[in-house]
């Protein structure tokens, strides 16, 4: 017997496949995607349009049920869990970024951030959520309104609100979509030097390959499917 045993992934998807209805019959998304990740890895996946990566990205979040498969997620069966066990699977362990901000304009930043805390009954909701924001370089803009800043700063704010609770996972969809190369560069920084400090394991969607060489491996979709891993450059 080996002296140490590996532990288990965080993410182990196996034959996953999603299928929706559609107005001429079944409508198949997914096709049967094998995916492992480690605890701390980091995926960037890539893909054309209508490949299936949005998809799979709600699917591990636990917002879409896989139609066939089983899929585990820090020790969860999420195919096992109920809606509620799921709302609370996505507030304790899930972290997700996407292209536009989805902040609530008539809240602060600081509320933003404070706010899933506040919705699970957590401790020190306002603290933690101003300390997260001091970590994005917002500590003088805690009191304004997603309208009072840049798409940058928005974006910073969205970061701060998915790394508040301290997720096991984060996946972000297009993340610097709406920036300008420069704020994009800044963000994903940011991004990354977060995913570093916290050892979170990151799911990355996005079209820009240099920006997918950042993560520590590369895969693409097609159809569906998940195809071979792509070589490191």
């Amino acid at each position: 017997m080996p002296d140490t045993l590996l532990p288990p992934p965080l993410v182990e998807a196996r034959g996953l496949h999603l299928s929706l209805p559609g107005p001429a019959g079944a409508v198949h998304i997914l096709r049967g995607i094998d995916l492992d990740m480690a605890a701390g890895d980091s995926v960037g996946l890539v893909g054309p349009s209508g490949s299936g990566k949005t998809s799979l990205l709600m699917v591990l979040a636990g917002l879409e049920r896989a139609t066939e498969g089983a899929l585990h997620v820090a020790g969860h069966d999420l195919g096992a869990m109920g809606e509620d066990a799921l709302a609370r699977f996505r507030r304790e362990t899930v972290g997700i970024v996407f292209q536009s901000f989805h902040l609530i304009p008539t809240l602060s930043a600081l509320e933003n951030v404070a706010l899933p805390l506040e919705l699970a009954g957590a401790d020190g909701a306002r603290d933690r959520a101003a300390e997260s924001l001091r970590a994005v370089g917002l500590a003088h803009r805690l009191g304004h309104l997603p309208g009072q800043l840049s798409g940058g700063e928005q974006q910073r704010v969205a970061l701060a609100r998915a790394f508040v609770a301290r997720p096991r996972l984060l996946l972000a969809d297009e993340p610097t979509g709406n920036l300008d190369l420069g704020t994009g560069q800044a963000v994903m920084d940011l991004l990354f030097g977060l995913q570093a400090t916290h050892g979170t394991t990151l799911l990355l969607i996005t079209h820009d390959p240099a920006l997918a060489a950042r993560c520590a491996s590369v895969v693409r979709m097609r159809d569906g499917r998940i195809e071979a891993p792509v070589p490191a450059p």
